[in-house]
């Protein structure tokens, strides 16, 4: 959809049917949205590792965090807006596990609001982090199409949704000790038919450990991708 029309359909959405914040319940004036007092008590991470996207403390001397200077990963950068605690988790969940993909377009609007304040060149290609087959059909969406979608349409990207396949059903890395989650996905993803594309985005809803955006960017990277950024909502730890 052209931008111009897609922002005339948002303006006509706002004042016919007025939104109401997915948290609260009070008028938000967004379609949709949080409402203000909610988006300013949510738990932004405000100083973080620019590689893995950890929160660090304000008077962090150093330019990555040390496992990033110990153990660089094979992704260039990382930007996740929120810590992965209430009431941030909620909505995460209500829209993985729940189905309210109405959601999606809530937490991509504030990734890209974040994302066009940024001096750096923006990917141009976005890639979500792609389900097994077997999972998809038992849940019915892959919470990361939908987030990729949505950031694509508002910051003018395209979206690579059949860049990268999950060919292995891995566990489910929450499941996992920590020691396991790097051998769960080894060789999990391949990718085909990928657009000429020097740098790309990883699109996910929360990042733990950051083994799955690490595989994935490690095989992007040997299909000749040259710079791998993370998007999420949301990071662990």
């Amino acid at each position: 959809m052209d931008t111009m029309v897609y922002k005339c359909v948002q303006h006509l959405q706002t004042l016919l049917f007025p939104s109401v914040c997915r948290l609260c319940g009070a008028a938000s004036g967004r379609v949709p949205g949080l409402c203000m007092p909610c988006l300013a008590d949510a738990p932004w991470i405000t100083t973080a590792c620019p590689c893995c996207g950890r929160a660090l403390p304000a008077a962090h001397d150093a330019q990555f965090c040390g496992r990033c200077q110990r153990h660089p990963p094979a992704f260039d950068a990382t930007t996740a807006l929120f810590h992965y605690r209430p009431p941030i988790d909620y909505l995460v969940k209500r829209m993985k596990f729940s189905g309210e993909l109405t959601l999606a377009p809530v937490l991509a609007s504030l990734l890209a609001a974040r994302l066009r304040t940024r001096a750096a060149a923006l990917p141009g290609l976005l890639i979500p982090v792609p389900l097994h087959r077997t999972r998809l059909r038992e849940r019915g969406f892959n919470q990361a199409t939908e987030l990729a979608r949505r950031l694509g349409r508002e910051l003018n990207i395209s979206t690579g949704l059949r860049c990268c396949q999950r060919h292995r059903n891995t566990q489910p890395q929450s499941l996992l000790p920590a020691t396991a989650r790097r051998i769960n996905l080894r060789n999990a993803f391949s990718v085909r038919n990928i657009p000429r594309a020097r740098h790309v985005a990883i699109v996910d809803d929360v990042m733990t450990t950051g083994h799955t955006s690490n595989e994935l960017a490690r095989v992007l990277k040997q299909s000749g991708v040259e710079q791998v950024e993370v998007w999420v909502i949301a990071r662990t730890g």
